[in-house]
């Protein structure tokens, strides 16, 4: 058999699409939810999530995680980390076994919402809901930042687009760096890499944790963004060197 292949135009290319590719949230959607009994699941949800996480990254995709430890000279305050997206599953679950259940956040298309179970029962809990018109968008500028100010932990995956077990980078644009560089505040790196396994047909899965990297309060805001942008995307594409193993490939077309 031989390896699964995808086939793609450009690096921002969306190949994974669900059968709710097209859903939308509406504008009276509430980031966090007000209602008694969802205040009551979420205090079930995330304790569940960060179990699942324990199975699913540890005993199913066997991840190992080196520089957690990086994180706690930003525990007295919130902060942003940024990923390689190259897990369907295992990127939602993924930061449960790197921050507190109870801290994390991602941001995510609204089109995760409307996958069956995950959008309905888990991510109205984690997900902060990329906006779709200025309305929303607001909504969601105002969500982060209730969440850093809380000390809380958002978590972004700028390539936007998963692409399962791709081993480098992709290109994302510098604007990804708005939050931090607004909110004054730390991030982080986290970047997923495959080596050869030393058993079985599967990849060994290493997720590398790197910095703080903070903004230059020296320099304007669209600056601020383009020198933390190096920095992130420099340090990504420096861990993803360790790749050694495509467990899929992919094949541009011309």
């Amino acid at each position: 058999m031989g390896k699964r292949k995808y086939f793609y135009h450009h690096l921002t290319d969306d190949l994974i699409v669900s059968l709710n590719q097209d859903y939308h949230l509406p504008n009276s959607y509430a980031i966090f939810p007000k209602s008694l009994s969802g205040k009551i699941w979420s205090k079930f949800v995330r304790p569940l999530g960060y179990l699942i996480s324990m199975v699913y990254i540890n005993l199913i995709l066997r991840v190992r995680i080196i520089g957690k430890e990086k994180l706690q000279a930003t525990n007295d305050q919130g902060y942003f980390i940024y990923g390689n997206h190259t897990q369907t599953f295992g990127d939602v679950v993924l930061p449960l076994s790197i921050v507190p259940a109870k801290k994390y956040y991602a941001i995510a298309a609204q089109s995760n919402w409307g996958i069956p179970v995950l959008g309905k029962l888990v991510l109205p809990y984690f997900g902060l809901p990329v906006g779709q018109n200025l309305e929303q968008s607001a909504k969601l500028i105002k969500a982060i930042t209730t969440v850093i100010k809380a000390k809380k932990v958002v978590v972004i995956y700028p390539e936007s687009h998963v692409w399962p077990y791709y081993t480098k980078i992709r290109p994302f644009p510098v604007n990804s760096m708005h939050f931090p560089v607004a909110l004054d505040s730390a991030s982080f790196t986290m970047t997923t890499t495959y080596s050869k396994p030393k058993w079985g047909k599967k990849p060994q899965i290493t997720v590398y944790i790197d910095g703080p990297f903070f903004p230059d309060n020296h320099l304007t805001k669209k600056q601020a963004q383009e020198k933390l942008h190096q920095q992130i995307y420099q340090t990504m594409q420096k861990r993803a060197l360790t790749s050694n193993f495509e467990y899929y490939m992919y094949q541009k077309i011309n």
